[in-house]
């Protein structure tokens, strides 16, 4: 017996403009629209569609929309329609159910309940179209002795540092996970910004070598893609030990994402799934942490930061003290909203803790123990805005990562179907009809726009803070102020009450 589980949507087809022309049917990756040759019109089968609302876009008659499916289960608090239909689904299968895109349940959005605090009168805002604003941002460890030589010049012994023309680079996104244009778009526009982007746990394909400047490479657990030539290939080199939508657990890429050339970049066995384990292998404590850590940049001739990359917990700060205490330049905090290409449902949605109170706790722990310049932060995990980047600079993080931001951008409309391989829009996906539907070259120029917009609010809120530069900004948090937020979580944020 197969328990019957209501379509999601209802596509809803006006044949009064419909011409059957079937654009719908040959754009729709899901088969959702066909041809019914009996009535000599265009039918659907709505238990297919995911709401990537292709067809609606394309239609060239706006024949279509897609809206939520009336037909519900009777009303139930403790059990909703989702929670049912999981069960039903793990009934006829067997199997741990899996999702991609971040967490899209309904906990407190930090970022949404801060405010930022502006200049008046005592404290004159600075006017970003006249005056000159410093948006640039160097990650890397600062905590070196001021020395001159014997004709007074400074002696520039830093160690190496990562500059971006503005606090934002694009997020670890694995090739396999998103397209070969996508992961192009990605590194086109990290030139052009004069900002980095991330290969993920996927190796980098050979053609993008010629974008190394502006390339940071990963070293996960399952080290796929990773040799000597990789690690030269990068301006950085960040080992993931976890990832926010899925704390705790190692990556999952579908094998129907693994193609040609997606196995050899990543040197695994076509079709197959390519799980990462867990924990690293040779990982058990902060000193085996520094062992690889240390490897890494002999291999490198000291020549590239590392950074670590964590999920964001509950003792997230005792972890990154220790991380900076190990020799990475940076590290990377990912909250738990952060997307992800694949992972299971349940981790997804209810393992990890949001990035806002992860970061405040890092950046208080780090400057109590006077070790705040021994390392730089960079938060990641849902920043959806300019705002958000604002909020988290000054809640002590040196630069934001973005990656759903980023995908919206190429032309993602969130139906969370990336681990299924059937991308519409050519994002998510390996399959060669569905990538060509992404043009690297209008996708580069989608997110430099996206970017550029952001550094030019990111100026004006600044501005109207009276600060003129992102350094200023770090760990401010006296330019913050809480609405609706209870003792505790002002504690840990470091933020006093809007009026106080």
């Amino acid at each position: 017996m197969t328990a019957y589980i209501p379509p999601e949507f209802d596509v809803v087809r006006d044949f009064a403009l419909c011409v059957s022309c079937r654009v719908c049917e040959k754009q729709c990756a899901n088969g959702v629209h066909f041809f019914d040759g009996k009535s000599k019109k265009m039918a659907a089968d709505p238990s297919k569609c995911v709401n990537c609302h292709r067809c609606v876009c394309v239609c060239p008659t706006h024949a279509l929309k897609i809206v939520k499916n009336p037909d519900t289960y009777r009303q139930n608090a403790n059990w909703s329609g989702q929670s049912m239909n999981e069960v039903y689904r793990q009934a006829d299968t067997g199997g741990v159910l899996l999702s991609s895109m971040g967490n899209p349940s309904a906990y407190p959005v930090y970022f949404d309940r801060i405010l930022v605090n502006a200049s008046q009168v005592t404290n004159p805002p600075i006017d970003p179209l006249r005056e000159p604003m410093e948006t640039a941002v160097y990650l890397g460890k600062k905590d070196v002795e001021i020395r001159r030589d014997i004709n007074g010049r400074l002696v520039d012994d830093l160690p190496p540092q990562l500059k971006l023309s503005v606090p934002i680079m694009f997020s670890a996104m694995s090739y396999g996970s998103i397209s070969y244009n996508a992961h192009e778009s990605l590194a086109r526009a990290a030139e052009k910004l004069g900002i980095y982007y991330n290969t993920g746990e996927g190796g980098l394909h050979r053609d993008f070598y010629k974008y190394s400047k502006n390339t940071i490479v990963q070293v996960a657990s399952g080290r796929f893609g990773v040799h000597a030539e990789y690690l030269a290939a990068a301006a950085a080199i960040e080992i993931k030990m976890g990832q926010g939508a899925k704390p705790g657990i190692g990556g999952h890429l579908p094998g129907m994402k693994i193609s040609d050339e997606v196995s050899k970049t990543r040197m695994i066995p076509r079709g197959i799934d390519a799980i990462s384990p867990a924990p690293h292998h040779d990982i058990y404590s902060i000193e085996d942490l520094r062992q690889l850590i240390y490897t890494i940049k002999e291999a490198t001739a000291y020549l590239k930061p590392v950074i670590v990359k964590v999920a964001a917990v509950h003792n997230v700060a005792a972890i990154a003290s220790g991380i900076a205490r190990s020799g990475a330049d940076i590290i990377a905090i990912d909250g738990f909203r952060g997307g992800t290409g694949a992972a299971p449902t349940r981790i997804r949605d209810n393992v990890g803790i949001p990035v806002e109170l992860a970061l405040a706790q890092v950046d208080s722990r780090l400057r109590e123990e006077g070790i705040r310049d021994a390392v730089s932060v960079v938060a990641g995990g849902s920043i959806r805005s300019s705002a958000d980047v604002v909020k988290a600079v000054a809640l002590g993080a040196d630069a934001c990562y973005i990656g759903t931001a980023a995908l919206l951008a190429l032309g993602c409309h969130l139906c969370r179907s990336c681990h299924t391989g059937k991308c519409n829009w050519g994002i998510a996906t390996q399959r060669e009809d569905l990538v060509s539907r992404l043009d690297p070259a209008e996708g580069s120029e989608r997110l430099v726009n996206l970017v550029t917009a952001w550094e030019r609010e990111i100026q004006e809120m600044m501005g109207g803070m009276g600060i003129n530069s992102i350094e200023a900004l770090k760990g401010n948090r006296l330019m913050l102020r809480g609405v609706g937020l209870n003792e505790t979580e002002l504690k840990i944020l470091g933020i006093s009450h809007a009026g106080a």
